[in-house]
């Protein structure tokens, strides 16, 4: 897949980039146009190349084939330290001997030519105030929490005003709920500073938080998708990106009379009119648990329906999960809010109910 974008809007562009790695492929071939004061992530499972990619934009590999653009400018032949790109690491990388003030003055003292000491005194302290950190400016690394490493690693990232900010895997050390409060901290000061963005994560919720688009990578370093947040999750382009962004009800078949047959129901399912592939196709159908009802009787007029038993519940506060098995021995999951009951006393395991979604809420999916 190829995201081409507009080459007249495109600030950074990566035509077709591929890196091996002896007899491994770990980008395949990516295309990609990332737009100027724009957060972009790229998504995948470990191992899938998203990390090498970042490494390529950064010069710290050397692309097998394709070429990187900046602004213009062809990377191709600049070492990594006279790119005007800089680089968070995942274990964020700062100096344990130096203060915090030290670690960001670290990478202004490298330009060439000299900053005079005054503008590096001045610049470390527009940064420490940027990220609210002037009050730690003499502490060291270890006498810090992990979310305000973070921070003093971003305000040494952007010190040196670069065109391109690389995040991988910034949030990865911090626990669940630091992690998402600082999700929106982090999008905050990239926006106010305007620098162009790219974003590796393997977490789902961090990449929708935080990226205006993602970019989901296959496991063979391929670019499956890009999109904004919603398309991606509700129009996947593939099987892969429907299993992998969110929960998803994966249905495989033939076409046969507009309708989706299913070994293991004993009815064709009902699709949508737009895209629906032509008969004989093999196709799949991805349904979002959250588009699918719940009930203990069958919905009259409902364009699909199955009758099932209750297998698990996952309580998850705002709603639960409903695990259901079918006749069939499938089991497809609902999510149903916890007000939907009201009154009413909740199905429980072994409950038999039915399931129904309309022809519209399935994507249809031919590869």
């Amino acid at each position: 897949m190829e995201d081409r974008g507009d080459a007249q809007g495109d600030y950074l562009r990566i035509e077709g980039a591929s890196k091996r790695f002896g007899e491994t492929l770990a980008v395949a071939s990516v295309t990609l146009a990332v737009r100027e004061r724009e957060i972009f992530a790229l998504l995948g499972a470990s191992g899938c190349g998203k990390s090498t990619l970042l490494r390529l934009v950064a010069g710290l590999e050397t692309p097998t084939t394709g070429r990187i653009v900046l602004d213009g400018e062809d990377l191709s032949a600049l070492p990594p330290h006279r790119r005007p790109t800089n680089m968070m690491f995942q274990s964020y990388a700062l100096f344990p001997h130096l203060t915090v003030a030290a670690n960001v003055a670290f990478g202004l003292r490298q330009i060439r030519p000299h900053m005079a000491p005054k503008q590096i005194a001045e610049r470390v302290d527009e940064m420490l105030d940027l990220v609210q950190m002037q009050a730690y400016a003499g502490r060291r690394p270890h006498e810090l929490s992990g979310g305000q490493q973070q921070r003093v690693a971003l305000a040494r990232s952007l010190a040196r005003h670069p065109k391109l900010l690389l995040l991988d895997e910034p949030l990865s050390a911090l626990d669940k709920k630091i992690r998402q409060r600082t999700q929106l901290e982090l999008v905050r000061l990239i926006q106010r500073v305007g620098v162009t963005c790219i974003l590796v994560t393997h977490d789902q919720e961090e990449a929708m938080t935080m990226a205006g688009r993602i970019g989901v990578m296959s496991p063979k370093g391929e670019l499956l998708q890009v999109g904004t947040p919603d398309e991606v999750y509700e129009q996947p382009a593939c099987r892969y990106t429907a299993q992998f962004i969110g929960e998803t009800n994966l249905f495989g078949g033939r076409v046969t009379g507009g309708r989706l047959r299913c070994d293991d129901l004993p009815e064709p399912l009902a699709l949508a009119e737009a895209g629906r592939p032509a008969d004989g196709s093999e196709a799949w159908l991805s349904v979002r648990p959250e588009r699918v009802r719940l009930s203990r009787t069958p919905v009259d007029k409902a364009d699909n329906q199955a009758p099932g038993t209750v297998d698990n519940i996952a309580y998850l506060g705002s709603h639960s999960d409903y695990h259901v098995r079918l006749a069939g021995g499938r089991t497809m999951i609902a999510s149903v809010p916890c007000a939907r009951w009201g009154e009413d006393t909740a199905p429980v395991r072994g409950d038999a109910v039915w399931l129904s979604w309309a022809a519209p809420d399935g994507v249809v999916l031919t590869r």
